[in-house]
Order: structure tokens, then C-alpha cells, then sequence
């Protein structure tokens, strides 16, 4: 008798699951946010993973509108009215995306929504399940990165190539024959004929060594890793710095170097890399400012990121220039050299610098009224190295 009472049979039978065992049972889900809204999509319950997730206890966000959660440009466009009409058109929502914590900080999550029936089939609201995807989302991110940097590599391996068989093949060729034309003929040539023609292949010899030392400087980025050496920088230092470089040109010009970056302004960048981005730019805007002209520095936050704009009042650029200055091309690069020797290849070093960083740069310009040279730097230091990826863990 006694064994037919403990069967588990009779057990099963015995035992009938609470509404408080459910409770506990999601509460107890540390690793999911899970919480209910009503039919107005007000939040009206809340378990203890997502107070860990969102950091609100249940009595700060038990009340609070379902679009709290949702990042600002989300709640714009109406996301969470979305996610709501899906769900009720095909029985769930699934979603993937940013949210927003208490303390304003983001995290990214897998997100599921399904409307909650009564007994008799009445909607009583909705039902919103989240799992914190944070890291492997940088990591996915991470892994594109590295792929991206892969092809970019094999790009600019061809770019160097290019760069080396035509922009810098051919001067090499006019200072060879140049040279032997002189050694032919210095017996019959005028003394002022010579200077002339020694003074040009100086200075084509002179160009042709800035050129290889922008490459080798381009080639030590993009290749060399180990010479990459981040840290919090205060960016005015840096301004600084290359504005006392070029003060003397700067006063021979009569051109003002201005800059409005607060002291406490950081970026997390390379040292060296941050000063040739700057002593680059800087250095160009001079040489294509007038007399009289001025140069100013300015910077600005956004997000997680500062948005350095260097402006001058030079000649500006037409729309053809600008699409061309910062990709690798035989006859932008030959044009460029032209007026300004290095220039063209001087920029496509400030951007892998800025890339190998963690930025981006873009040109605003006019023929006529001058050019804003815009960069970006992250603020903390950005996730950019993935050091081991079978830390990626598949969605379970």
C-alpha cells in the first residue's frame, strides 16, 4: 500500500504547479529579461534578470511605458508599436537589437515578444523575453572587421603596387634621363643651364624620397601590428604640438592657426599615428590657404566618439577631387602631385591611420570657400582585436 502511494504515478497526480511556482521559476532566469505589459503597454510585471539587465527595480519600472527600453531613434520610428503589431499578426515577434540601461548605456539583445491569452482566449496583454547579446555581437562585429581589414590589405597591396610602377617609376625615369643628358653634355652646357637642371632633379629627388617615406610610413600600419600602441590622449596637446611645428610657415603666410579643443577633451588613439593625421591635414590646408586666410580647429562629441573638423579658408576642391582623395588611383594621385608632391599619398596614410584607430574621415568643400576636413577618433578604448574566437557562443 505504502509503495503504491510513493509510485510516481500517484505523485503526478498529488502535485499541481502554483502560479507562484511559475513565478519563481522565471525569476530565477538570471540571464533573461522578462517582463509583462498590459493592453495600454504599460509594464506590469518584472523578474529579476531583467533588473539585472536594465538596472530598475521592479517598483521603479512596474507602471512605465513598454518603450523605456527602446533607444531613442527606435522609439522615433516607432519600433516598439512594430514589435507589438507583428506579434499580434503572427503570434510572436522576434527581434534582434540595441536597448537602453537606466544608467543610459546600451546593450544588444535577442528579443522575442507574444501576446498573453486568457483561459477564454482574451488578449491580457503581451510578453517580453531579452537575452543579452553584448559580446558576441562586438565579437560578430569584430570578426567583419577583420575580414574587411583582410581585403583593404589586399587593396592597398595593389594600390602600392600601382603607386610604385607609375607614380614613382616615372619621375625616376625624368631625373634618369635628365642625368644622362648631363653627363653627355655638361662640356657644351652654359653654367646657368646646368643649375637649372641640377636644381630639378634635386627637387624631383627630393619628392621621390618624401613619396617613399609616406609608403613605408603607409606599409608600417597597414602590416606591422606591433608598432600600434593606443592610450587615452588629451587631443589639445596634440593640436597643439603641430600648430608650433608650423607657426614660422604659418606667419610667412600670414595665415592664422586657431583652435577651440577644451583641455579635458580625450580620444584613445596611437600617439605618433594622431600627430601625422594632424600634422597632415594642418600642413595641407597651409600650403592651399591665402594669404591672410586662417586655419581653426574645433571638435565636437557624438556618442561614444569626437568628431575633430579642421577648416580653412583655401581654395577648395571640386566634387571630382573629393570623391578621389582618399581612394588610390594612378591620375588622381599624378594630378595631386602636380601642385603638391606626397599630398595625395599623404592622405590615404591618414586614413589607415584613422582606420587602424577605430575612425573614419570625410572632406566638405567648394571651389572658392575653402575646406573642412572632418575625422573621427573613438573616446574609451573600442573593441578591435578579437583574441580568441571560440569565446563566440552560439544562441541557445
Amino acid at each position: 500500500m505504502k509503495d503504491e502511494q510513493n509510485s510516481p504515478k500517484t505523485l503526478k497526480a498529488r502535485y499541481i504547479p502554483t502560479a507562484e511556482f511559475y513565478s519563481q521559476v522565471i525569476d530565477s532566469l538570471q540571464d533573461y529579461s522578462i517582463f509583462t505589459v498590459d493592453n495600454d503597454l504599460l509594464i506590469n510585471s518584472w523578474n529579476s534578470g531583467a533588473t539585472k539587465i536594465f538596472q530598475y527595480e521592479a517598483d521603479e519600472i512596474i507602471g512605465q511605458p513598454f518603450e523605456i527600453i527602446f533607444l531613442e531613434e527606435d522609439r522615433k520610428i516607432g519600433t516598439p508599436a512594430l514589435e507589438i503589431e507583428t506579434a499580434l499578426k503572427e503570434g510572436r515577434a522576434v527581434d534582434n537589437r540595441w536597448h537602453i540601461c537606466k544608467d543610459g548605456s546600451k546593450f544588444y539583445a535577442y528579443g522575442l515578444v507574444f501576446p498573453l491569452l486568457g483561459i477564454n482566449g482574451e488578449k491580457l496583454g503581451y510578453v517580453k523575453i531579452l537575452r543579452d547579446l553584448t559580446e558576441r555581437k562586438k565579437s560578430e562585429d569584430s570578426i567583419a572587421s577583420y575580414v574587411r581589414e583582410l581585403e583593404e590589405l589586399n587593396t592597398h597591396k595593389e594600390s602600392v603596387l600601382a603607386i610604385l610602377s607609375h607614380d614613382l617609376r616615372s619621375p625616376l625615369t625624368g631625373i634618369i634621363s635628365t642625368a644622362e643628358y648631363l653627363k653627355l653634355n655638361y662640356d657644351k652646357m652654359k653654367p646657368g643651364t646646368v643649375k637649372e637642371m641640377l636644381d630639378l632633379m634635386h627637387k624631383s629627388a627630393k619628392g621621390e624620397l618624401d613619396m617613399l617615406d609616406y609608403l613605408v610610413e603607409w606599409a608600417r600600419i597597414k602590416y606591422a601590428s606591433d608598432v600600434f600602441s593606443p592610450t587615452k590622449i588629451k587631443l589639445a596637446e596634440y593640436v597643439k604640438k603641430v600648430f608650433d611645428t608650423l607657426s614660422e610657415n604659418a606667419k610667412i603666410k600670414t595665415v592664422s592657426l586657431h583652435h577651440e579643443v577644451h583641455e579635458k577633451t580625450n580620444v584613445f588613439a596611437d600617439g605618433k599615428m594622431l600627430l601625422s593625421v594632424l600634422q597632415n591635414i594642418v600642413s595641407n590646408a597651409l600650403k592651399h590657404t591665402e594669404e591672410g586666410g586662417s586655419i581653426i580647429v574645433t571638435t565636437k562629441k557624438k556618442e561614444d566618439k569626437i568628431i575633430v573638423q579642421i577648416k580653412d579658408t583655401g581654395a577648395g576642391m571640386s566634387k571630382e577631387i573629393q570623391e578621389k582623395l582618399f581612394t588610390p588611383q594612378m591620375g588622381s594621385l599624378s594630378k595631386v602631385r602636380e601642385n603638391d608632391k606626397g599630398a595625395g599619398i599623404g592622405l590615404l596614410l591618414v586614413k589607415g591611420f584613422l582606420e587602424k584607430n577605430g575612425g573614419e574621415i570625410w572632406v566638405e568643400s567648394a571651389i572658392g570657400e575653402g575646406s573642412s576636413f572632418y575625422f573621427t577618433l573613438p573616446i574609451e578604448k573600442p573593441l578591435t582585436v578579437i583574441e580568441n574566437l571560440s569565446k563566440i557562443d552560439d544562441i541557445t
